[in-house]
Parts: C-alpha cells; sequence; structure tokens
C-alpha cells in the first residue's frame, strides 16, 4: 500500500469512528439553545423580578438572583467576602464571571448569560464524553438522550449541575480507559463542584471487592482526594468561615420541595413527619438502600455491570435525600441511559419528570396569597412528587431484573460483560456471597427468547 493510499485509508478510518460524535454535539447544541429559548420570558421580558410570572412563565432559575443574593453586585469574592452556599467549583466560577461582568451594564443578566454559556460548554462535552461511553457498549446513539431528553430542556439552566455532570461523566471514561488516577482527579473536581458524586465510589469499591481490582480502586480515591483538597485547601485555610457555610447549610436545612420529607411534614405523618429526625431518617433509608444494593452486588450470578450500580446508589441518594429540585433530573439522565437503554421505562420516567416541573411552580404560585386560584394545591403537587419516585422505582426495578438476570440485559448480549468497567470487564470473580453455584466469568449470557 502506498503511502497515498494509506493516509486515505486512515482518514477514512478516523472519519467513520467520529462520525456518531458530531451530529450528537450538534443535538446538544439544539438541545442548550432550545434550553435557553425556555428561559425567554424571563430572560427577555423581565419576568425574574416579578415572584409570580417568573412560575407562570415556568422559567425560574437559580442562577440570575444569586447574583444579588451572593453579593456579587456588591463586588465581594465568594467566601472570602461573602459566605456561598455552594462548594467551591462553583463559587470559583461565580467568582470568574463576576470579574468579567462587573462593569457592564444590567450585570445580573450577563452573569446569568456567561453561565449558561458554560453550562451549554459542558452539556455539549457531556453528551460526546457519553456518547465514547455508549460507544463501548456499541450504542453510541444512546446520548441523544442526554442532548434532548424533555426534563433536561427544562431543567438544564436552573443551576450549576451540568458542570458537574461532564466531570463525572469524564471520570468514567477515564477509568473505562484504565487511568485510574485521572478518574480520581475528575471525580474530585466533581466532588468540589456538587456533592453528590462521592456516591460513585460505593459501586466502585464494591466491584473492586467482587474481582480483587483494589489498586484500580485505590488509585481512583488516592487522586479524588488529593484533587478535593487541593482545591479546596486554600478557601479553608482562608476563608474558613465562608468556606464552611455550604456544609453547614446542608446540614441544617429542612426537608425541602420534591423529596418525600417534605410530603410527610406536611401532611404531619406521626414519625416520619417529625422535622427534628429528617437528618437520621433520610441518612438511615439512604444507608438501608446501599445495603441492599450491595447485597445484590455480591449475591448476584453474574457481577453488575458498573453503570448498573451507578444508577441504583444515585437514584438511591435522590429518592431518600431531603431535598429533591427538578434539575437533579440532570444527574440521573446518563446514568439511567447508561445502565439500561430501553427506551419505555426512560419514557415514562421522563413524563413523570417534566409533570414535577410544572406542578412545582403551579404549586409555588398557588402558595403566595392572593393568587390561590392560579397554581395547584397539595393534592396534584404531591401526585407528582410521588409520580416521579414511582418511575425511578420502576426504572430501578428493571435494572435490579438486568442484574439477577442478565439475558434480558441489552448491553450483554452476546457475551459482552461490562465495556464501562475498565479493569472489571471480564476480570474473573474472587469475593462474592451466595449459596448456589456461581455463574462462570467466561459463560456467554443467554441470549433472550
Amino acid at each position: 500500500m502506498n503511502r497515498s493510499t494509506y493516509a486515505a485509508g486512515t482518514s477514512g478510518s478516523v472519519a467513520r469512528a467520529a462520525a456518531p460524535f458530531v451530529p450528537l454535539a450538534l443535538l446538544a447544541t439544539t438541545g442548550a439553545l432550545l434550553a435557553y429559548l425556555w428561559k425567554w420570558p424571563c430572560r427577555f421580558n423581565g419576568a425574574w423580578n416579578d415572584g409570580t410570572q417568573q412560575f407562570l412563565n415556568f422559567c425560574y432559575t437559580d442562577i440570575y438572583p444569586l447574583w444579588w443574593n451572593e453579593k456579587l453586585d456588591q463586588g465581594l469574592a465568594p467566601y472570602f467576602g461573602h459566605p456561598v452556599e455552594y462548594p467551591v467549583g462553583i463559587g470559583a466560577l461565580m467568582w470568574m464571571i463576576q470579574r468579567i461582568v462587573g462593569g457592564l451594564n444590567d450585570p445580573g443578566v450577563w452573569f446569568y448569560d456567561l453561565t449558561v454559556l458554560l453550562m451549554a460548554v459542558s452539556l455539549v462535552v457531556g453528551v460526546v464524553i457519553m456518547a465514547k461511553l455508549a460507544l463501548l457498549q456499541r450504542r453510541p446513539w444512546d446520548a441523544a438522550w442526554y442532548a434532548l431528553a424533555p426534563a433536561l430542556i427544562l431543567t438544564a439552566f436552573i443551576n450549576w449541575d451540568l458542570l458537574c455532570g461532564v466531570l463525572a461523566l469524564g471520570a468514567f471514561l477515564a477509568w473505562s480507559r484504565q487511568k485510574h488516577f485521572l478518574a480520581g482527579v475528575l471525580l474530585g473536581l466533581a466532588v468540589a463542584t456538587k456533592f453528590y458524586p462521592v456516591v460513585f465510589l460505593g459501586p466502585l469499591f464494591l466491584l473492586a471487592l467482587r474481582t480483587r481490582k483494589f489498586p484500580a480502586f485505590l488509585y481512583a480515591v488516592g487522586g479524588m482526594v488529593i484533587t478535593w483538597v487541593v482545591v479546596n485547601l486554600p478557601y479553608m485555610l482562608l476563608a474558613f468561615q465562608g468556606w464552611k457555610r455550604f456544609y453547614v447549610f446542608s446540614s441544617e436545612r429542612g426537608a425541602d420541595w420534591g423529596s418525600v420529607w417534605f410530603f410527610f411534614q406536611s401532611k404531619q405523618w406521626p414519625y416520619l413527619g417529625d422535622s427534628a429526625k429528617v437528618d437520621t431518617l433520610g441518612i438511615a433509608s439512604f444507608g438501608l438502600m446501599c445495603v441492599a444494593i450491595a447485597v445484590l452486588a455480591l449475591t448476584a450470578r453474574t457481577r453488575p455491570r458498573l453503570m448498573q450500580l451507578c444508577f441504583l446508589v444515585l437514584a438511591a441518594f435522590m429518592m431518600t435525600n431531603k431535598v429533591w429540585s427538578p434539575q437533579y433530573v440532570l444527574w440521573l439522565v446518563p446514568f439511567a441511559v447508561l445502565a439500561r437503554p430501553n427506551w419505555k421505562p426512560l419514557v415514562l420516567w421522563q413524563i413523570a419528570e417534566c409533570a414535577y416541573f410544572f406542578a412545582i411552580w403551579l404549586y409555588l404560585v398557588h402558595l403566595q396569597p392572593g393568587n390561590e386560584m392560579l397554581g395547584i394545591g397539595d393534592t396534584a403537587y404531591f401526585a407528582t412528587v410521588w409520580g416521579r419516585v414511582l418511575a425511578i422505582a420502576i426504572l430501578a426495578a428493571f435494572v435490579v431484573r438486568d442484574i439477577l438476570w442478565p439475558e434480558h440485559d441489552v448491553i450483554r448480549q452476546g457475551g459482552v460483560d461490562d465495556p464501562i468497567g475498565g479493569v472489571f470487564d471480564g476480570a474473573p470473580d474472587h469475593f462474592a456471597l451466595r449459596l448456589d453455584r456461581p455463574a462462570a466469568r467466561d459463560e456467554a449470557p443467554a441470549a433472550p427468547a
């Protein structure tokens, strides 16, 4: 083969390999644009300054009011000049954008626009990373769910969650390529941005326990801890009171919108509705779910896939948390799709999330004196709260079924094990809790009937 022929063949291979990513990036850009246009009534018509219209137009965001609530309008630096209720990854981003827009006309709107631009980039990069992960499962187009999921379009720019999402997905891409320390670094950055990715250590530990791949797990933990400390330590040393605000606020806040604990308190249920016990109840219920997931992971005949366990533990965290904001759906979309890319339960879940999105704003209108007839009451609102709990529980039940009977798992057809699992993929089992004969690791799952 001459050089020109080789170059042409190589170029063609590269083009074919990149084929899914370009259109998926365009789909993600479309999703970001649609999400921005969804906020149009607030962004361009001033509804953010009206406590009723921003809810009736369904275009509320945390980003715009925090320009004032976090004293960014006064030029105060996050943590140093004013305590901030977010981890330092978000606070640092606030400070960076504050430096850029501080002297502009209408800086609050500019603060929103630049923040949204960075979140849009995070979405596009996150979709491409998810496509790379899904490609390992031979289904790259599954990433279109993350690009254009209806609930994503509705909630994308409420807060900074997409930034954490791209870091978490990047961590698992690094893990799949057996770059364990880098995976830990990215996971540490994610935890420094939104705390929830710390729960992913559980699935990694359980699978490391079954396969004895502890060096990989410890490298990742080391990278995460070192990164988190490096990022947080300057704030801890120089602005401790401002830095600790996030952790104090998280521990002191009560049950909030969307959580089942808010329902129990609103209905004054005995014990479950006791506001003094909400932290204990939340931690205990999450702990019980984690024990159940651990038992499942260690007793299943065929070792669960990494994405299956990540979805289950994140779903458990969300369902038992004392706060469940509408935008938390962004946390779960990539992992739900990578865990079980079957469209029917995903559509059901998206419908439930969208129903809750509209219900929460109408409920907040209803609670305003004089606006009772404009919104919805307790019955309709709490129906949507339990609707999304049920939808996620159904999705989780299907994932558990796939773990117990892997012949139902579309990813495992043809003898595939755990393509995103990195060192876990195809590894022999060394530890499991079961009474019956263990399934051989080289035994291909039976094809579905």
